[in-house]
Protein backbone atom coordinates (compact mmCIF):
# COMPACT_ATOMS: atom_id res chain seq x y z
CA UNK A 1 0.00 0.00 0.00
CA UNK A 2 1.37 3.40 -0.95
CA UNK A 3 1.92 6.24 1.49
CA UNK A 4 -1.10 8.16 2.78
CA UNK A 5 -1.97 11.44 1.11
CA UNK A 6 0.12 14.21 2.62
CA UNK A 7 -0.87 17.70 3.81
CA UNK A 8 -4.24 16.85 5.28
CA UNK A 9 -5.66 19.71 7.39
CA UNK A 10 -5.25 19.35 11.16
CA UNK A 11 -8.94 18.49 11.63
CA UNK A 12 -8.69 15.41 9.39
CA UNK A 13 -5.32 14.47 10.84
CA UNK A 14 -6.87 14.52 14.32
CA UNK A 15 -9.86 12.48 13.12
CA UNK A 16 -7.58 9.82 11.61
CA UNK A 17 -5.40 9.81 14.72
CA UNK A 18 -8.43 8.86 16.80
CA UNK A 19 -9.64 6.38 14.16
CA UNK A 20 -6.66 4.11 13.48
CA UNK A 21 -8.82 1.62 11.54
CA UNK A 22 -8.99 4.16 8.68
CA UNK A 23 -6.17 4.92 6.27
CA UNK A 24 -6.04 7.00 3.10
CA UNK A 25 -4.25 5.37 0.18
CA UNK A 26 -2.96 7.77 -2.46
CA UNK A 27 -4.14 5.50 -5.30
CA UNK A 28 -7.19 3.70 -3.87
CA UNK A 29 -8.58 6.20 -1.40
CA UNK A 30 -10.18 5.43 1.96
CA UNK A 31 -9.58 2.05 3.55
CA UNK A 32 -11.61 0.69 6.47
CA UNK A 33 -9.31 -1.90 7.99
CA UNK A 34 -8.26 -3.92 4.95
CA UNK A 35 -11.40 -2.98 3.02
CA UNK A 36 -11.34 -0.51 0.13
CA UNK A 37 -14.47 1.60 0.56
CA UNK A 38 -14.04 2.79 -3.03
CA UNK A 39 -14.49 -0.82 -4.19
CA UNK A 40 -17.52 -1.25 -1.92
CA UNK A 41 -19.13 1.98 -3.16
CA UNK A 42 -18.54 1.03 -6.79
CA UNK A 43 -19.97 -2.47 -6.34
CA UNK A 44 -22.95 -1.81 -4.06
CA UNK A 45 -23.81 1.86 -4.59
CA UNK A 46 -25.31 4.06 -1.88
CA UNK A 47 -26.57 4.64 0.68
CA UNK A 48 -24.94 1.50 2.06
CA UNK A 49 -24.02 0.31 5.52
CA UNK A 50 -20.66 -1.44 5.86
CA UNK A 51 -19.84 -3.60 8.88
CA UNK A 52 -16.24 -4.76 9.21
CA UNK A 53 -16.19 -8.24 10.78
CA UNK A 54 -12.45 -8.12 11.44
CA UNK A 55 -12.68 -4.91 13.45
CA UNK A 56 -15.71 -6.15 15.39
CA UNK A 57 -13.97 -9.41 16.26
CA UNK A 58 -10.80 -7.57 17.27
CA UNK A 59 -12.70 -5.22 19.57
CA UNK A 60 -14.50 -8.09 21.28
CA UNK A 61 -11.22 -9.91 21.85
CA UNK A 62 -9.59 -6.75 23.22
CA UNK A 63 -12.42 -6.39 25.74
CA UNK A 64 -12.33 -10.07 26.68
CA UNK A 65 -8.55 -10.04 27.11
CA UNK A 66 -8.70 -7.00 29.38
CA UNK A 67 -10.71 -8.96 31.95
CA UNK A 68 -8.59 -12.08 31.57
CA UNK A 69 -5.47 -9.99 32.17
CA UNK A 70 -6.95 -9.02 35.56
CA UNK A 71 -7.93 -12.67 36.20
CA UNK A 72 -11.59 -11.68 36.28
CA UNK A 73 -14.30 -14.06 35.12
CA UNK A 74 -16.73 -11.61 33.51
CA UNK A 75 -19.72 -12.61 31.38
CA UNK A 76 -19.99 -10.33 28.33
CA UNK A 77 -23.61 -9.77 27.30
CA UNK A 78 -23.70 -7.79 24.06
CA UNK A 79 -26.35 -5.04 24.26
CA UNK A 80 -27.99 -6.00 21.00
CA UNK A 81 -30.18 -2.91 20.82
CA UNK A 82 -27.05 -1.22 19.41
CA UNK A 83 -27.22 -3.41 16.30
CA UNK A 84 -29.16 -6.66 16.26
CA UNK A 85 -28.35 -7.97 12.79
CA UNK A 86 -28.08 -11.76 12.77
CA UNK A 87 -24.65 -11.66 11.13
CA UNK A 88 -23.33 -9.54 14.01
CA UNK A 89 -24.97 -11.71 16.65
CA UNK A 90 -23.63 -14.85 15.01
CA UNK A 91 -20.07 -13.48 14.96
CA UNK A 92 -20.20 -12.40 18.60
CA UNK A 93 -21.80 -15.67 19.68
CA UNK A 94 -18.90 -17.55 18.05
CA UNK A 95 -16.53 -15.40 20.12
CA UNK A 96 -18.35 -16.41 23.30
CA UNK A 97 -20.63 -13.42 23.88
CA UNK A 98 -24.07 -13.60 25.40
CA UNK A 99 -26.80 -11.01 24.88
CA UNK A 100 -28.43 -8.23 26.83
CA UNK A 101 -31.96 -7.91 25.42
CA UNK A 102 -34.76 -5.38 25.92
CA UNK A 103 -37.72 -7.04 24.21
CA UNK A 104 -39.29 -10.36 23.34
CA UNK A 105 -38.32 -9.76 19.74
CA UNK A 106 -34.68 -9.39 20.72
CA UNK A 107 -34.92 -12.59 22.76
CA UNK A 108 -36.14 -14.55 19.75
CA UNK A 109 -33.52 -12.90 17.55
CA UNK A 110 -30.73 -13.84 19.99
CA UNK A 111 -31.95 -17.44 20.08
CA UNK A 112 -32.14 -17.49 16.28
CA UNK A 113 -28.48 -16.42 16.17
CA UNK A 114 -27.50 -19.36 18.37
CA UNK A 115 -26.97 -17.55 21.68
CA UNK A 116 -27.73 -19.98 24.49
CA UNK A 117 -30.49 -18.94 26.94
CA UNK A 118 -28.01 -19.30 29.80
CA UNK A 119 -26.10 -16.34 28.30
CA UNK A 120 -29.08 -13.99 27.95
CA UNK A 121 -30.19 -11.30 30.39
CA UNK A 122 -33.37 -9.28 29.92
CA UNK A 123 -33.39 -5.54 30.73
CA UNK A 124 -36.03 -2.86 30.10
CA UNK A 125 -38.61 -0.89 32.06
CA UNK A 126 -41.75 -2.02 30.25
CA UNK A 127 -41.61 -5.78 29.84
CA UNK A 128 -45.05 -7.15 28.94
CA UNK A 129 -46.68 -10.25 30.41
CA UNK A 130 -46.08 -12.12 27.16
CA UNK A 131 -42.40 -11.13 27.15
CA UNK A 132 -41.91 -12.19 30.77
CA UNK A 133 -43.67 -15.47 30.08
CA UNK A 134 -41.38 -16.10 27.12
CA UNK A 135 -38.30 -15.32 29.22
CA UNK A 136 -39.39 -17.74 31.96
CA UNK A 137 -40.29 -20.45 29.44
CA UNK A 138 -36.91 -20.05 27.72
CA UNK A 139 -35.08 -20.17 31.09
CA UNK A 140 -32.73 -17.31 30.36
CA UNK A 141 -29.90 -16.49 32.76
CA UNK A 142 -31.64 -13.59 34.48
CA UNK A 143 -34.37 -11.00 34.23
CA UNK A 144 -33.20 -7.57 35.34
CA UNK A 145 -36.25 -6.36 37.24
CA UNK A 146 -36.71 -2.59 37.09
CA UNK A 147 -39.54 -1.98 39.57
CA UNK A 148 -41.43 -3.42 42.51
CA UNK A 149 -44.46 -3.66 40.26
CA UNK A 150 -42.56 -5.76 37.70
CA UNK A 151 -41.27 -8.03 40.48
CA UNK A 152 -44.77 -8.82 41.68
CA UNK A 153 -46.05 -9.35 38.14
CA UNK A 154 -43.16 -11.69 37.40
CA UNK A 155 -43.85 -13.72 40.54
CA UNK A 156 -47.51 -14.07 39.55
CA UNK A 157 -46.63 -15.22 36.03
CA UNK A 158 -43.94 -17.65 37.19
CA UNK A 159 -46.31 -19.12 39.77
CA UNK A 160 -49.00 -19.67 37.13
CA UNK A 161 -46.43 -21.49 34.98
CA UNK A 162 -45.08 -23.61 37.80
CA UNK A 163 -41.56 -22.32 37.12
CA UNK A 164 -38.98 -20.14 38.85
CA UNK A 165 -37.66 -16.84 37.51
CA UNK A 166 -34.02 -15.92 38.21
CA UNK A 167 -33.74 -12.17 38.79
CA UNK A 168 -31.39 -9.31 39.47
CA UNK A 169 -32.78 -6.01 40.67
CA UNK A 170 -31.72 -3.12 38.47
CA UNK A 171 -30.71 -0.35 40.84
CA UNK A 172 -30.71 3.34 40.00
CA UNK A 173 -27.71 4.62 42.00
CA UNK A 174 -28.39 8.32 41.28
CA UNK A 175 -24.95 8.78 39.71
CA UNK A 176 -24.35 11.37 37.01
CA UNK A 177 -22.60 9.68 34.08
CA UNK A 178 -21.64 13.10 32.62
CA UNK A 179 -23.04 12.16 29.23
CA UNK A 180 -25.79 13.45 26.92
CA UNK A 181 -29.02 13.93 28.85
CA UNK A 182 -30.91 11.67 26.43
CA UNK A 183 -28.64 8.68 27.08
CA UNK A 184 -28.12 8.92 30.82
CA UNK A 185 -29.97 6.25 32.82
CA UNK A 186 -28.56 6.34 36.35
CA UNK A 187 -30.05 9.55 37.77
CA UNK A 188 -33.00 9.54 40.14
CA UNK A 189 -34.99 11.52 37.56
CA UNK A 190 -34.56 8.77 34.94
CA UNK A 191 -37.22 6.09 34.45
CA UNK A 192 -34.78 3.22 34.82
CA UNK A 193 -34.28 0.96 37.80
CA UNK A 194 -35.27 0.84 41.45
CA UNK A 195 -34.32 3.77 43.65
CA UNK A 196 -31.14 3.07 45.61
CA UNK A 197 -32.83 3.84 48.92
CA UNK A 198 -35.53 1.25 48.22
CA UNK A 199 -33.17 -1.49 47.03
CA UNK A 200 -32.85 -3.53 50.25
CA UNK A 201 -36.56 -3.35 50.93
CA UNK A 202 -37.44 -4.60 47.43
CA UNK A 203 -34.72 -7.27 47.51
CA UNK A 204 -36.23 -8.61 50.73
CA UNK A 205 -39.60 -8.77 48.97
CA UNK A 206 -38.00 -10.78 46.18
CA UNK A 207 -36.98 -13.41 48.75
CA UNK A 208 -40.52 -13.57 50.11
CA UNK A 209 -42.33 -13.84 46.78
CA UNK A 210 -43.10 -17.29 45.38
CA UNK A 211 -41.26 -18.62 42.31
CA UNK A 212 -38.61 -15.89 42.39
CA UNK A 213 -34.89 -16.72 42.65
CA UNK A 214 -32.93 -13.59 43.61
CA UNK A 215 -29.37 -13.57 42.27
CA UNK A 216 -28.27 -10.02 43.03
CA UNK A 217 -28.20 -6.63 41.39
CA UNK A 218 -27.76 -4.86 38.07
CA UNK A 219 -26.57 -1.28 37.55
CA UNK A 220 -26.36 0.66 34.29
CA UNK A 221 -25.80 4.42 34.48
CA UNK A 222 -25.85 5.55 30.86
CA UNK A 223 -24.11 5.45 27.51
CA UNK A 224 -21.05 6.98 25.82
CA UNK A 225 -19.04 7.16 29.07
CA UNK A 226 -15.28 7.52 28.67
CA UNK A 227 -14.09 8.18 32.21
CA UNK A 228 -13.97 5.52 34.90
CA UNK A 229 -15.06 8.05 37.55
CA UNK A 230 -18.84 7.53 37.13
CA UNK A 231 -18.33 3.75 37.20
CA UNK A 232 -16.30 4.02 40.40
CA UNK A 233 -19.07 6.05 42.04
CA UNK A 234 -21.69 3.51 40.99
CA UNK A 235 -19.62 0.46 41.94
CA UNK A 236 -18.76 1.84 45.38
CA UNK A 237 -22.45 2.41 46.07
CA UNK A 238 -23.22 -1.12 44.90
CA UNK A 239 -20.53 -2.54 47.22
CA UNK A 240 -22.22 -0.79 50.14
CA UNK A 241 -25.58 -2.14 49.02
CA UNK A 242 -24.31 -5.71 48.64
CA UNK A 243 -22.61 -5.64 52.05
CA UNK A 244 -25.79 -4.35 53.64
CA UNK A 245 -27.85 -7.07 51.98
CA UNK A 246 -25.45 -9.76 53.12
CA UNK A 247 -25.37 -8.35 56.65
CA UNK A 248 -29.14 -8.80 56.71
CA UNK A 249 -28.80 -12.45 55.72
CA UNK A 250 -29.67 -11.99 52.05
CA UNK A 251 -27.59 -13.89 49.53
CA UNK A 252 -26.04 -11.88 46.69
CA UNK A 253 -24.11 -13.88 44.11
CA UNK A 254 -24.31 -11.70 40.98
CA UNK A 255 -23.60 -8.13 39.95
CA UNK A 256 -24.34 -7.04 36.40
CA UNK A 257 -22.17 -3.94 35.93
CA UNK A 258 -23.99 -2.57 32.88
CA UNK A 259 -22.27 -1.05 29.86
CA UNK A 260 -22.14 2.37 28.28
CA UNK A 261 -18.43 2.35 27.36
CA UNK A 262 -17.76 5.39 25.18
CA UNK A 263 -16.07 5.60 21.79
CA UNK A 264 -14.23 8.41 20.02
CA UNK A 265 -16.60 9.98 17.50
CA UNK A 266 -14.39 13.05 17.10
CA UNK A 267 -11.35 13.52 19.34
CA UNK A 268 -12.77 12.19 22.62
CA UNK A 269 -10.89 9.67 24.70
CA UNK A 270 -12.29 6.20 24.06
CA UNK A 271 -13.19 4.15 27.12
CA UNK A 272 -10.33 1.85 28.07
CA UNK A 273 -11.25 -1.81 28.65
CA UNK A 274 -8.06 -2.23 30.67
CA UNK A 275 -8.95 0.69 32.95
CA UNK A 276 -12.49 -0.60 33.45
CA UNK A 277 -11.23 -4.12 34.16
CA UNK A 278 -8.69 -2.80 36.67
CA UNK A 279 -11.41 -0.77 38.39
CA UNK A 280 -13.71 -3.79 38.61
CA UNK A 281 -10.92 -5.89 40.10
CA UNK A 282 -10.05 -3.19 42.65
CA UNK A 283 -13.58 -2.45 43.80
CA UNK A 284 -15.57 -5.61 43.14
CA UNK A 285 -13.24 -8.61 43.21
CA UNK A 286 -13.12 -8.77 47.04
CA UNK A 287 -16.87 -9.48 47.10
CA UNK A 288 -16.52 -12.84 45.29
CA UNK A 289 -19.34 -12.16 42.83
CA UNK A 290 -20.31 -13.47 39.44
CA UNK A 291 -19.74 -10.36 37.30
CA UNK A 292 -21.29 -9.34 33.99
CA UNK A 293 -21.14 -6.39 31.61
CA UNK A 294 -23.38 -5.16 28.77
CA UNK A 295 -21.29 -3.46 26.05
CA UNK A 296 -22.99 -2.38 22.83
CA UNK A 297 -21.76 0.83 21.20
CA UNK A 298 -18.11 0.16 22.12
CA UNK A 299 -18.14 -3.07 20.15
CA UNK A 300 -20.13 -2.20 17.04
CA UNK A 301 -19.96 1.60 16.73
CA UNK A 302 -16.44 1.85 15.28
CA UNK A 303 -17.02 -1.38 13.31
CA UNK A 304 -19.46 0.25 10.89
CA UNK A 305 -19.74 3.12 8.41
CA UNK A 306 -22.48 4.55 6.23
CA UNK A 307 -21.57 5.32 2.62
CA UNK A 308 -23.37 8.20 0.93
CA UNK A 309 -23.07 9.89 -2.46
CA UNK A 310 -23.20 13.61 -3.18
CA UNK A 311 -26.28 14.47 -5.26
CA UNK A 312 -26.10 18.26 -5.11
CA UNK A 313 -23.62 21.05 -4.36
CA UNK A 314 -25.91 23.94 -3.42
CA UNK A 315 -24.83 27.52 -2.76
CA UNK A 316 -26.96 30.00 -0.81
CA UNK A 317 -24.54 32.89 -1.20
CA UNK A 318 -21.17 33.91 0.15
CA UNK A 319 -22.41 34.35 3.74
CA UNK A 320 -23.39 30.67 4.13
CA UNK A 321 -21.22 27.59 3.66
CA UNK A 322 -22.28 25.53 0.62
CA UNK A 323 -24.82 22.76 1.24
CA UNK A 324 -23.65 19.34 0.16
CA UNK A 325 -26.73 17.15 -0.21
CA UNK A 326 -26.01 13.42 -0.04
CA UNK A 327 -28.30 10.47 -0.72
CA UNK A 328 -28.03 9.17 2.85
CA UNK A 329 -30.45 10.85 5.25
CA UNK A 330 -31.88 11.00 8.75
CA UNK A 331 -34.12 8.04 7.93
CA UNK A 332 -30.89 6.03 7.58
CA UNK A 333 -28.83 7.52 10.44
CA UNK A 334 -31.03 9.43 12.87
CA UNK A 335 -28.45 10.12 15.60
CA UNK A 336 -27.44 13.62 14.40
CA UNK A 337 -31.09 14.69 14.21
CA UNK A 338 -32.04 13.02 17.50
CA UNK A 339 -29.00 13.78 19.65
CA UNK A 340 -27.11 16.47 17.69
CA UNK A 341 -24.55 13.68 17.44
CA UNK A 342 -21.19 14.37 15.78
CA UNK A 343 -19.94 11.83 13.21
CA UNK A 344 -16.68 12.04 11.30
CA UNK A 345 -17.05 12.30 7.52
CA UNK A 346 -14.30 11.32 5.09
CA UNK A 347 -14.26 11.35 1.29
CA UNK A 348 -13.75 7.92 -0.25
CA UNK A 349 -12.13 8.52 -3.65
CA UNK A 350 -8.43 9.56 -3.51
CA UNK A 351 -8.63 12.42 -6.03
CA UNK A 352 -11.06 14.30 -3.79
CA UNK A 353 -8.30 14.91 -1.23
CA UNK A 354 -6.29 16.91 -3.77
CA UNK A 355 -8.99 19.57 -4.09
CA UNK A 356 -9.13 22.84 -2.12
CA UNK A 357 -10.59 22.56 1.38
CA UNK A 358 -13.51 24.67 2.54
CA UNK A 359 -16.23 24.77 5.18
CA UNK A 360 -19.20 22.69 4.04
CA UNK A 361 -22.65 21.83 5.37
CA UNK A 362 -23.47 18.14 4.86
CA UNK A 363 -27.20 17.45 4.68
CA UNK A 364 -29.57 14.70 3.65
CA UNK A 365 -32.49 15.08 1.20
CA UNK A 366 -35.35 14.49 3.67
CA UNK A 367 -37.85 17.32 4.02
CA UNK A 368 -36.87 18.15 7.60
CA UNK A 369 -34.57 20.94 8.74
CA UNK A 370 -33.02 18.48 11.21
CA UNK A 371 -31.76 16.22 8.39
CA UNK A 372 -28.19 17.38 9.05
CA UNK A 373 -24.93 15.43 9.20
CA UNK A 374 -22.47 18.30 9.66
CA UNK A 375 -22.28 22.08 9.87
CA UNK A 376 -19.24 24.09 8.74
CA UNK A 377 -17.10 20.97 8.38
CA UNK A 378 -13.70 21.51 6.75
CA UNK A 379 -13.59 19.09 3.79
CA UNK A 380 -12.40 19.03 0.18
CA UNK A 381 -14.76 20.71 -2.27
CA UNK A 382 -17.29 17.88 -2.72
CA UNK A 383 -19.10 17.55 -6.02
CA UNK A 384 -22.03 15.45 -7.32
CA UNK A 385 -21.03 11.81 -7.70
CA UNK A 386 -18.44 11.88 -4.91
CA UNK A 387 -18.73 9.19 -2.25
CA UNK A 388 -18.25 9.87 1.45
CA UNK A 389 -18.09 7.65 4.53
CA UNK A 390 -19.87 8.60 7.74
CA UNK A 391 -17.81 7.06 10.53
CA UNK A 392 -18.77 5.21 13.72
CA UNK A 393 -22.17 4.29 12.33
CA UNK A 394 -22.23 0.66 13.45
CA UNK A 395 -24.21 1.40 16.62
CA UNK A 396 -27.70 2.90 16.66
CA UNK A 397 -27.54 3.31 12.89
CA UNK A 398 -29.21 0.74 10.66
CA UNK A 399 -31.15 -0.65 13.61
CA UNK A 400 -32.93 2.72 14.02
CA UNK A 401 -33.56 3.28 10.31
CA UNK A 402 -36.99 4.04 8.91
CA UNK A 403 -38.63 4.49 5.52
CA UNK A 404 -39.67 8.09 6.16
CA UNK A 405 -40.32 10.07 2.97
CA UNK A 406 -40.88 6.70 1.23
CA UNK A 407 -37.14 6.10 1.22
CA UNK A 408 -36.21 2.39 1.01
CA UNK A 409 -33.90 0.86 3.59
CA UNK A 410 -30.24 0.95 2.58
CA UNK A 411 -28.26 -2.16 1.74
CA UNK A 412 -26.09 -3.69 4.44
CA UNK A 413 -22.69 -5.21 3.65
CA UNK A 414 -20.29 -7.16 5.85
CA UNK A 415 -16.60 -7.28 5.00
CA UNK A 416 -13.60 -9.31 6.12
CA UNK A 417 -10.22 -8.68 4.57
CA UNK A 418 -10.93 -8.13 0.89
CA UNK A 419 -14.14 -10.16 1.01
CA UNK A 420 -17.62 -8.63 1.10
CA UNK A 421 -21.14 -10.00 1.27
CA UNK A 422 -24.65 -8.57 1.30
CA UNK A 423 -26.23 -9.22 4.70
CA UNK A 424 -29.37 -7.15 4.00
CA UNK A 425 -30.43 -6.43 0.40
CA UNK A 426 -31.36 -2.91 -0.58
CA UNK A 427 -35.11 -2.47 -0.21
CA UNK A 428 -37.03 -1.70 -3.39
CA UNK A 429 -39.63 1.03 -3.77
CA UNK A 430 -42.29 -1.65 -4.23
CA UNK A 431 -41.26 -3.26 -0.93
CA UNK A 432 -42.49 -0.14 0.85
CA UNK A 433 -46.15 -0.98 0.29
CA UNK A 434 -46.17 -4.73 -0.25
CA UNK A 435 -47.72 -5.34 3.21
CA UNK A 436 -50.13 -2.39 3.13
CA UNK A 437 -53.81 -3.20 2.78
CA UNK A 438 -56.62 -0.96 1.58
CA UNK A 439 -59.89 -1.84 3.36
CA UNK A 440 -62.29 -3.82 1.19
CA UNK A 441 -65.15 -1.47 2.08
CA UNK A 442 -63.40 1.50 0.41
CA UNK A 443 -65.20 2.66 -2.74
CA UNK A 444 -63.46 1.29 -5.81
CA UNK A 445 -61.52 3.74 -7.94
CA UNK A 446 -63.12 4.16 -11.35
Amino acid sequence: MSSPIQSLPPSLQTLLQHHPDFTINAKEGLYFGQTSLKAIAQEYGSPTWVMNADILKSRYQKLDQAFKAEQLDVSIHYAMKANGHLAILDLLAREGAGADIVSGGELKRALKAGIHPSKICFSGVGKTEDELRLAIETQIAQINVESREELHLLSKIAQSMGKNAAICLRINPDVDAKTHHKITTGLAENKFGIAYKQAIEVYKEAYELPNITPLGFDVHIGSQISSTDPYRQAFVKMVDLINEARNQGLEVSTLDCGGGFGISYHDEQEASPSAIAALMKEVLAPLDLKLGIEPGRWLVGPSGVLIGKVVMHKSNGSDVAPFIIIDAAMNDLVRPAMYDAWHGILPINPEIYRRPYQSLNIDGPVCESSDIFARDRLLPNLQPGDFVAILDAGAYGSVMSSTYNARPMAAQIMTSGNQSAIIQPRQTIEDLWKDEIIPSWYPKNS
